[in-house]
């Protein structure tokens, strides 16, 4: 497994080693082992994962508060998608700032995000599927969120807010402006 630093430093891609032949292929999606000596002692505690249907299905940009909060370590298993992670920590010096992957079943790619960071998606093929390990179960007290395009955010999307594919609740999303403070750095 390659472990790479982001831009935001907290934030890590993974990109496992694939073994193929003729048949397909084989890959180690996570060692607990590599993952305690790249990233630090993490425990997961539950496995998450979302099917989209459509391309341009926007999810997010969610986060969980304390004592809930939860990092997470996600993947794409089919298809693929752009997957974002914004700095919400109130003091850091990235924060407002964001990180976009593209994570597709063929790159394999997978990303870190600690707690203290909204985290959302959008699919760029359709029957994409997303996969995700969390650090604290799901709390629907402390679920939150962020308006996904919310221009402060200055995140380019691959799709137009008129035509993304959004939940109800994830288009009342307050700015970024409209936060407070929910993570501290």
């Amino acid at each position: 497994m390659h472990f790479e630093r982001a831009i935001i430093s907290d934030l890590v891609i993974i990109t496992p080693k694939r073994f193929g032949d003729d048949r397909g292929h084989f890959m180690e999606t996570f060692r607990e082992d590599l993952f305690q000596e790249q990233i630090g002692s993490i425990r997961f505690v539950q496995d998450n994962q979302s099917f989209s249907a459509l391309p341009g299905t926007v999810r997010g940009l969610h986060f969980q508060l304390e004592p809930r909060a939860q990092g997470k370590l996600v993947r794409c298993s089919a298809g693929a998608l752009l997957d974002v992670a914004v700095d919400i920590r109130v003091g850091s010096p990235t924060y407002g700032k964001h990180v976009a992957v593209e994570l597709s079943a063929e790159n394999g790619k997978q990303l870190w995000v600690p707690t203290g960071f909204a985290h959302g998606f959008c699919t760029l093929i359709p029957n994409t599927e997303i996969s995700y390990k969390v650090t604290d179960y799901y709390s629907a007290e402390n679920d939150r969120g962020l308006q996904w395009d919310d221009p402060e955010l200055e995140i380019a999307w691959p799709v137009k807010p008129e035509d993304a594919c959004l939940s109800l609740k994830d288009r009342q999303q307050p700015k970024l402006s409209e936060l407070g403070e929910v993570f501290s750095w």
